[in-house]
């Protein structure tokens, strides 16, 4: 067969079409179409698109050399400390300079493709910390017109995040009028950071209803909405709280990739100029746009149906801060309204109450949207929140109060209730304290204490409230007032679970056997509430200073060691509604004991209190009481640094001195930055010579005012002496000016210094030291 018969179909096409050319266009027509009319078939393009790399995949050279780079920031990062100590005399960020130089050479041209790799991602975030201002709007501006596509991408969405929380930074020093200027062989013109943040938010406006749900692009919004409003960063700094920019399982797998911060700079963390930082006019105007839109676009149920979803509740938390924040809330058809089911409008229109709506009853109870119901408590109208106040928890809070999640609604409402609403919530709450111990649940009875101390009324109110808690009813109980709200049980539960009394004779060392058990383990719970407790006017707290002045000496050491429970000693004594004597009493109680008090990691900063807190007179019997046990001080790791504010050496040997020393300095701490002050301005008006000499007195009185010992006396001695011959005969020496004086007593006498500094040599070596020369010299 000829070569030309054996391509496949070219012959018998060709031959077909001679023969019948009429007939392919009925056979192309009668062709079976397969699935409906409306689908089109996918393009080429189409079909190579990836949502994954919607720039395309990162070649495998260029992902190799990021991982080195990473790995160098990170031991950069790691040993920080290490080459801040090394005395070196070349830059030591030279090196670190040319090294990202050459990164961000590479990096360019491949922005886009590198924020959406799985591995590179990471490494953009670490260097984003390191970039410098102008390096940062190069950045930002690589990505534009593509924000849309990035913000919605699993791994780009974080890198975006991160852009937005460092450039916060440039857009303050912008503010302040410093900004990074480029060279001169850059080309065309970049970009403020402010512009470059406005023109990201005109992009994402379109579809800023679809990024609230969005799983990806949710953290993203609500670190632009933190960037325009800075007011909301101060409000919620902790990372794990709700309605902050990264969720929890974000937050735990940032803190795994090691530190993210500057190689260059010693600042971690968002900078003080950050955080002062007031809102822009540009981002005001901004953030207005935003809220609009979604009120524009959004209705009323659908806006309702945010508050329940995991992913848009967070954002719609910041939306209503923000309406807050511009004074947008308190207005018809707001967000706030549409959450609360109309009641900002019915204060508008003055009514008196309003009628429960089911929604807004479910939030209370939903794990996810009590946080927005918190948020709207706290920043709505007092007449708004009166009228939830009244229909939606006003004789329900026996239930709320003891509720899992509706607990912390109540608590955050009870942070900005009058003194009526107060009332009535010890009224409704009288049977349900004890409750509230069992169920560990004690939110409700912390706010209510705290907002009698603010509003210093029903205080009473509040410690029968803490007492019918711990079912303590008779005053014969009340010395286990502080031993059961720091355990966190009521009192029968606590005296079974202590057993039967220990004699009073064991000592500290073998009660503390006792520290491991339940029933002496400290809650935070119940240290915060006595706290609190401790806050109340002077009759109403002293049950809290009863119980403590009943406790023995090694139940008081316990809680003072207790890093928890510590914490109320140091309330009892700055508080300034406790009396001055219940303070000395307690100071008084560890006499004797103060040895023990101090040898403790925790227990030595409350001893340091004590004694801060303490006269003349005390810090005296204080220290008397620690002669007998100067040694174990000295031995003592932690004992050792009281010690040396005791100063018992003076003591014992000048009582006058160091009670004069003591009532000093206790007067010097108080004024250290008035006298200061003061010396730094009379030293600056006065002149060179006179401020020489003022120089000259200080050092003086620094050593006439050190402490004196026996080489100090027996040089004082000899001085005496020769002061009186001095007194008999004049010394004249024409030859030697250094020593030439008048008659009269010696007012200039260099040996005498240099035999000073030999004195002062002698006694600060170590006596070992003497020895084992003098039997090497001895040997020789």
């Amino acid at each position: 067969m000829p070569r030309e018969n054996r391509k496949r179909g070219k012959k018998h096409k060709a031959k077909a079409t001679e023969e019948a050319p009429s007939y392919e266009e009925p056979q192309l027509d009668l062709e079976p179409q397969v699935g409906p009319s409306w689908i089109v078939a996918a393009s080429k393009e189409d079909e190579d698109f990836n949502p994954e790399a919607p720039f395309g995949y990162v070649d495998t050279d260029v992902k190799a050399y990021f991982r080195t780079v990473d790995i160098q920031i990170r031991e950069w990062q790691e040993n920080r400390q290490e080459l801040l100590n090394d005395e070196v005399t070349v830059d030591p960020n030279a090196e670190k300079h040319m090294f990202f130089v050459a990164a961000l050479s590479e990096m360019r041209g491949k922005e886009k493709e590198l924020a959406t790799d799985p591995d590179c991602s990471i490494i953009l975030e670490r260097m984003a910390y390191s970039m410098d201002d102008f390096v940062r709007r190069v950045f930002l501006d690589s990505l534009s017109g593509s924000y849309a596509a990035l913000v919605k991408h699993r791994f780009a969405s974080h890198v975006c995040q991160t852009l937005f929380t460092v450039i916060s930074e440039t857009i303050a020093r912008e503010a302040m009028g410093t900004l990074a200027l480029a060279s001169e062989s850059a080309e065309g013109e970049l970009r403020t950071a402010t512009d470059l943040v406005l023109d990201i938010c005109k992009e994402l406006l379109p579809s800023i209803n679809s990024l609230l749900m969005d799983p990806f692009a949710s953290h993203v919004i609500r670190a632009l909405l933190g960037l325009l409003c800075p007011s909301l960063n101060r409000t919620s700094s902790d990372e794990t709280s709700p309605g902050t920019v990264r969720s929890k399982k974000s937050a735990q797998w940032k803190s795994r990739q090691g530190p993210l911060m500057s190689v260059f700079t010693d600042k971690k963390g968002k900078s003080k100029e950050v955080t002062a930082r007031s809102t822009l006019p540009e981002f005001r105007a901004m953030s207005q746009k935003i809220v609009e839109a979604i009120r524009n676009e959004l209705g009323d149920n659908e806006v309702r149906a945010l508050a329940a979803d995991k992913v848009a509740s967070p954002c719609l938390l910041m939306l209503l801060n923000v309406e807050a924040e511009l004074e947008m809330a308190d207005e018809h058809g707001s967000l706030m309204d549409r959450v609360t089911v109309g009641a900002v409008s019915a204060s508008l229109e003055n009514r008196t109450s309003i009628e429960p709506s089911d929604y807004l009853g479910t939030l209370f109870r939903d794990p996810t949207s009590s946080h927005l119901l918190e948020i709207i408590l706290s920043r709505a109208s007092d007449k708004a929140f009166a009228l939830i106040w009244n229909a939606y928890i006003k004789g329900k809070l026996p239930r709320l109060s003891v509720h899992p999640v509706g607990n912390f609604v109540v608590a955050k409402a009870l942070e900005r209730v009058d003194a009526i609403q107060l009332e009535t919530t010890y009224e409704e709450l009288q049977g349900v304290w004890e409750k509230m111990i069992t169920t560990s649940r004690t939110g409700v009875l912390r706010a209510a204490v705290v907002r009698s101390i603010a509003l210093r009324s029903l205080e009473q109110n509040a410690i029968e409230a803490a007492l019918s808690a711990l079912n303590i009813a008779s005053d014969e109980d009340k010395k286990y007032f502080v031993s059961c709200m720091l355990s966190l049980k009521t009192l029968p539960v606590y005296i079974s679970a202590i057993g039967p009394q220990l004699p009073a004779e064991i000592t500290y060392e073998k009660r503390g056997k006792k520290d491991n058990e339940p029933s002496s383990q400290s809650t935070i719970q119940g240290s915060l509430l006595l706290q609190n407790l401790l806050k109340l006017s002077s009759p109403h707290n002293q049950p809290v200073i009863d119980s403590l002045a009943t406790l023995d000496s090694s139940e008081l050491l316990k809680i003072a060691h207790n890093a928890t429970s510590s914490r109320v000693l140091d309330v009892l004594l700055d508080s300034e509604t406790v009396p001055i004597k219940a303070k000395r009493s307690f100071v008084q109680s560890f006499i004797g004991s103060y040895h023990l008090l101090v040898d403790d990691r925790i227990g030595s900063r409350v001893g340091d209190r004590c004694f801060a807190f303490a006269d003349t007179y005390l810090k005296e019997k204080i220290a008397r009481s620690l002669i007998p046990q100067e040694q174990t001080l000295a031995g003592s790791y932690y004992g050792k640094f009281f010690s040396r504010n005791l100063n018992l050496y003076l003591l014992k040997r000048r009582p006058d001195e160091w009670k004069t020393f003591q009532s000093q300095k206790k007067a010097n701490n108080n004024s250290t930055i008035t006298t200061t002050l003061s010396i730094v301005n009379d030293a600056s008006e006065l002149p060179f010579t006179e401020a020489a000499d003022s120089s000259e007195t200080k050092k003086k009185r620094k050593r006439e005012a050190r402490v004196k010992d026996e080489i100090d006396e027996l040089f004082d001695s000899v001085h005496n002496k020769k002061k009186s011959k001095s007194d008999k005969i004049a010394v004249t020496a024409d030859s030697s000016p250094a020593v030439k004086v008048a008659k009269g007593p010696l007012t200039h006498k260099p040996t005498d210094r240099g035999l000073r500094d030999v004195f002062d040599a002698i006694r600060a070596a170590p006596k070992t030291d003497f020895k084992v020369k003098g039997r090497a010299k001895h040997r020789a």
